[in-house]
């Protein structure tokens, strides 16, 4: 049997633990012992199909869901899904506090707060978690109360605010592994930036459809580059602004992705030196248009993680070691560039090195951490094969983590 990239065990863990079963359980119903399944799911055994098969049936989940690599499969690295809260209020059942829709400028503040938490507070899920809820229900309430108001600039601030929010809970949604709603949530940005009027908004709305299409495998790459192709020819007919040129830049790194998922890496590569890199030169690391962080950082990002698919790790860690990511207005895009960093190590085998790496994450941005496939990844397999020397820090990582 191939095994997947994702060890079966974690999936097999998740789901057990989604549905609040016991190992003791499950291993009864199926047939085999709690210290066996145990085993499985900390990756010591690999079942067989008819364990497999068997294990998913008590699951009520496709053996499918235990055997694809695919992100579209709920993720099991991640151990918490979007807070239902957030979910109840995105399918519409939350309550407006009040007959009187809050004002244009007050959801402004609260948009552009929930931002700066998103993109700069290491709990940053457990805190945006808190105020998404209301903030939703809140907008949503403003936008059908402003859609008949007369005072047509009030009505569009208040799209914008809404096309931003969307925008959040698209990369939200994504996180906490939620692919079904992060489409949705792109596409209500979309809307709303189109009712606004607003260039750079609907290119934002767009960039966010590119990525939950890059989420979604190779398989949606070349949707993903046709989105933001059509978009950048959008730009062009805009006025030129910081604001247009920062959006070109950004979805030229969508094309450079989308080039890099289905195999082009050459292509890729040069995209982001003729298209994108061109771009970030006048628009600074410090600028932050609609919450893309484009800049020269961010394309030197991208060129790592193109150095790193092409298992270029000495390459990638030359171009990291002139990167500065202390001045990048996000926790998220740092968290990014130390995983990268990471994966580079791993790829030499230069366990101390991941470890100290991993740790640094841990303390930069914990909640990320616990979400990261990868970051989960890279934990069990250096739990597997670490030097006695650093197997109680690695094992302490991965105890965690929740994945011993």
């Amino acid at each position: 049997m191939d095994l997947p990239r994702l060890p079966i065990g974690e999936r097999i863990r998740y789901y057990r633990n989604k549905r609040g079963r016991t190992q003791v359980a499950i291993a009864g119903l199926v047939g085999i012992t709690e210290a066996y399944l145990s085993q499985i799911e900390r990756g010591l055994k690999v079942p067989s199909a008819d364990v497999i098969a068997r294990i998913a049936t008590e699951l009520a989940v496709p053996v499918a869901a235990l055997l694809t690599d695919e992100p579209s499969t709920p993720d099991p690295s991640s151990p918490t899904s979007a807070a239902s809260g957030v979910v109840r209020a995105l399918m519409g059942h939350g309550t407006p506090y009040g007959t009187e829709p809050a004002s244009p400028s007050a959801l402004r503040k609260r948009v552009d707060a929930v931002w700066r938490i998103w993109q700069t507070s290491p709990a940053r899920f457990t805190e945006v978690e808190a105020v998404l809820p209301s903030l939703i229900t809140d907008l949503e309430y403003a936008v059908r109360a402003y859609r008949a108001d007369d005072e047509t600039d009030a009505r569009r601030e208040v799209l914008r605010a809404s096309a931003d929010l969307y925008g959040l809970l698209r990369s939200y949604c994504r996180r906490t592994g939620r692919l079904d709603l992060s489409l949705v949530a792109a596409d209500r940005a979309r809307h709303a930036a189109e009712d606004a009027d607003d260039p750079v908004r609907i290119a934002a709305a767009q960039w966010n459809l590119g990525q939950v299409l890059l989420s979604q495998g190779k398989e949606r790459a070349a949707e993903a580059e046709d989105v933001a192709t059509s978009a950048i020819e959008s730009l062009r007919r805009a006025p030129a602004s910081l604001e247009t040129t920062a959006m070109r830049g950004a979805l030229e790194l969508v094309v450079a992705l989308s080039a890099a998922r289905t195999r082009r890496r050459w292509q890729a590569r040069q995209h982001l030196e003729e298209q994108a890199a061109p771009l970030a030169a006048p628009v600074g690391d410090e600028c932050n248009v609609q919450w893309t962080v484009f800049g020269p950082t961010n394309v030197a990002l991208h060129m790592i993680s193109l150095d790193t698919l092409a298992g270029e790790a000495s390459e990638a860690l030359r171009t990291a070691d002139q990167i500065d990511t202390s001045r990048l207005p996000s926790r998220e895009r740092q968290f990014t560039f130390g995983l990268e960093v990471a994966r580079c190590y791993d790829l030499r085998r230069e366990d101390a090195a991941v470890l100290v790496h991993l740790q640094s994450l841990e303390e930069l941005a914990p909640e990320d951490l616990e979400r990261s496939l990868v970051a989960r990844q890279m934990t069990t397999a250096l739990v597997r094969r670490v030097r006695p020397t650093y197997r109680r820090q690695a094992t302490a990582l991965a105890q965690r983590l929740d994945l011993l």
